[in-house]
């Protein structure tokens, strides 16, 4: 799909979200946006991901991108809805990187 056929996203070009993949995954898409000249990258995390974002975070940082630091941190709860209908709180974490 060609970049004016995608459809328009609320999700910001700069952000990576994290989930189940393997880190390195993430970091290629952090190295990636910086390379197509983005000044700041956020990652996403809810739950059990929150350790893989630092990860992913830290290896950027360490391994590829060495002059990029960690702007600003940012931890939240979030309620989500459960399929029985009860509700639950989430932790998440948003890490800025940024040149």
């Amino acid at each position: 799909m060609d970049e004016e056929e995608r459809p328009e996203s609320s999700m910001p070009e700069n952000v990576v979200l994290i989930g189940k993949k393997p880190p390195m995954n993430y970091v290629l898409a952090v190295v990636t946006q910086f390379n197509n000249g983005a000044r700041s990258v956020k990652i996403r995390a809810r739950g059990n991901a929150i350790s893989r974002a630092v990860d992913v975070a830290e290896i950027s940082r360490n391994r590829f991108i060495t002059d990029i630091k960690v702007g600003n941190i940012a931890i939240n709860s979030e309620e989500l809805a459960n399929e029985d209908g009860t509700k639950s709180k989430v932790s998440s974490i948003e890490i800025t990187l940024a040149k």
